[in-house]
């Protein structure tokens, strides 16, 4: 897009007039959602130019609004960014890929049979010629549970098969939190474990129910730039291959092994479960790896508080989208994220504008955009680890990622099923405006994994990741579900979750005063909550509380 063009944008969300009678004025959201999910932003990729774009319109904005630069500091003065670095790994050329059974060889197709990450482990080049495959059930080591999936087997050079989610997500009872998805269900765990375990490679094998998404969503997220914080020994978290393959693929190569995939996937549910080798199938593989270090940032803007200036409540939002990618079936290669992002962008912006207005709270207020969620919540992994204001005097992370668009409900959700103070005061200002609080409707899906909150979270900072109701007042619960589960299929990390004029935001509009009321009670209070007493995250806040007054 022409800098003139996007001047205006800018200009044109910036000074767009707000409803008298609200906080949030739908018609502001819907523009910047409009703006930022535009073509022109080119899916907003981290170190891009719509990385460029992204940051110049935050920056804007919260300028507009009357914000202080929130930043890190250069000269003694803050400036609007955190500089983030991280290595970016590309494939580049052909992807050869093919597997054999002692009786033929078939070559397989990267995006079609395989998604293939780019080797994060620091190699230039992934080249390895007939390796065993062995299955490895869920590919969980749990002491604590008793469970291990390994019993013994030496996983160095070999390939390890694994399934997705934990072991009794479809019984819904045992060990694991039945449908609950447990951390050893997420497929960044299954990668980790394979990595400290020495093999050559994962590949897990794609099923729809258990990841909660389709293929799609795995080849479009998978298939394209990959991105990582900066290790010092990055082969000890990635194995040279990261893969998903096909459930039906996957199945015929185990029959091909002399296994039955229904047969060991229900052995794999028990604590018996030993490896199975996949006698006389082995695979192939030979592609190259562009592997750089980049700089990309965060966008931080700060509401200084009076009182209590020094302990902050803070809201935050992932700017990023997948960039430009394969085409769909339209040919559209820019993935606009205009749900998955563009709602949480508009969101943090308003909140900001709204804070802006009212008069200074007592705690200072922190607007966190962060980069790279979408490549395993990098932006945030890295703030956490190197934050610009205290963990210790963080008060509470209200996160803001994926909202609906459309009208109002008569509920609403977080992303996972924690216990903490947090939640139940998000509970309360939500009964003021007549909404229920509903568990999450997918723990199987792992979604308190999967948003930036959890990068505070584990460090111990109460923080939770708001998510919209599904029971509409206009049609229900039927009609909630129905959009939720159509998006899902057809728009989520797809070129298609593109902005609307039919969307509303009227229920977007009313959910962001919820998030205020709480926000604004928490930076006028000089309390400090806390998670539940049996949350394995207590003890990491706990150890901080001599530096809270």
């Amino acid at each position: 897009m022409k800098n003139a063009t996007f001047l205006v944008l800018v200009s044109a969300a910036a000074t767009a007039s707000a409803a008298p009678t609200q906080l949030f004025d739908p018609q502001r959201l819907s523009q910047h959602v409009k703006v930022v999910s535009s073509d022109a932003f080119e899916g907003r990729a981290p170190d891009s130019a719509g990385e460029t774009k992204t940051v110049a319109y935050l920056v804007a904005q919260f300028k507009a609004a009357g914000l202080k630069p929130g930043g890190e500091l250069a000269g003694g003065k803050r400036g609007w960014t955190q500089d983030v670095p991280l290595g970016r790994f590309e494939i580049k050329g052909p992807v050869t890929v093919s597997v054999h059974d002692g009786k033929k060889t078939q070559s397989l197709a990267q995006g079609d049979d395989l998604a293939i990450r780019a080797a994060m482990n620091g190699d230039k080049k992934v080249d390895f010629t007939n390796v065993p495959l062995v299955f490895v059930g869920y590919g969980v080591s749990a002491p604590e549970r008793k469970w291990d999936d390994f019993k013994g087997v030496d996983l160095k050079g070999k390939l390890a098969l694994v399934l997705i989610n934990d072991p009794d997500f479809e019984t819904g009872a045992g060990e694991f939190g039945g449908k609950a998805m447990t951390y050893y269900g997420r497929w960044t765990y299954k990668f980790e474990e394979m990595a400290r375990r020495g093999a050559v490679g994962t590949i897990i094998v794609h099923e729809t129910a258990p990841a909660s998404y389709g293929w799609a969503t795995v080849k479009n997220s998978n298939t394209n730039v990959m991105f990582d914080i900066v290790r010092k020994e990055p082969a000890k978290s990635h194995a040279p291959m990261e893969a998903w393959i096909q459930r039906e693929l996957a199945v015929d190569l185990f029959k091909r092994g002399g296994a039955n995939f229904e047969d060991l996937k229900k052995q794999a549910q028990t604590r018996d479960f030993r490896p199975v080798e996949l006698k006389g199938v082995t695979l192939s593989a030979s592609y190259a790896v562009d592997a750089q270090v980049i700089k990309s940032k965060n966008v931080l803007a700060l509401r200084e508080g009076t009182g209590r200036k020094g302990e902050y409540v803070m809201y935050s939002a992932h700017w990023d989208h997948l960039g430009v990618g394969l085409a769909d079936a339209k040919g559209d290669t820019i993935y606009n994220g205009a749900i998955d992002n563009g709602t949480g962008i508009a969101a943090l912006v308003e909140m900001a504008r709204v804070y802006a207005q009212k008069p200074a709270p007592k705690r200072s207020v922190v607007f966190l955009a962060v980069t790279a969620e979408e490549r395993g919540l990098m932006g945030s992994e890295y703030y956490a680890a190197n934050p610009v204001y205290p963990l210790a005097k963080t008060v509470g992370v209200i996160n803001i990622d994926a909202l609906s668009p459309h009208g109002p409900t008569r509920n609403f959700t977080i992303s996972g099923s924690a216990k903490f103070d947090l939640l139940d005061q998000l509970v309360a200002k939500a009964g003021q405006y007549k909404l229920r609080y509903t568990p999450d409707p997918k723990p199987e899906a792992g979604h308190f994994f999967r948003s930036d909150h959890f990068s505070f979270a584990k460090r111990g900072v109460p923080a939770v990741s708001f998510d919209s109701g599904d029971d509409w007042v206009d049609g229900g619960v039927a009609a909630g579900k129905a959009a939720s589960e159509a998006y899902t299929e057809n728009n989520y990390h797809q070129p298609s979750d593109q902005w609307s004029e039919k969307w509303p935001f009227t229920g977007m509009a009313r959910d962001l005063e919820i998030l205020y009321g709480v926000g604004a009670d928490l930076a006028n209070a000089s309390t400090w909550p806390n998670w539940s007493s049996d949350s394995e995250f207590r003890g990491a806040r706990d150890a901080s509380a001599s530096m809270r007054k």
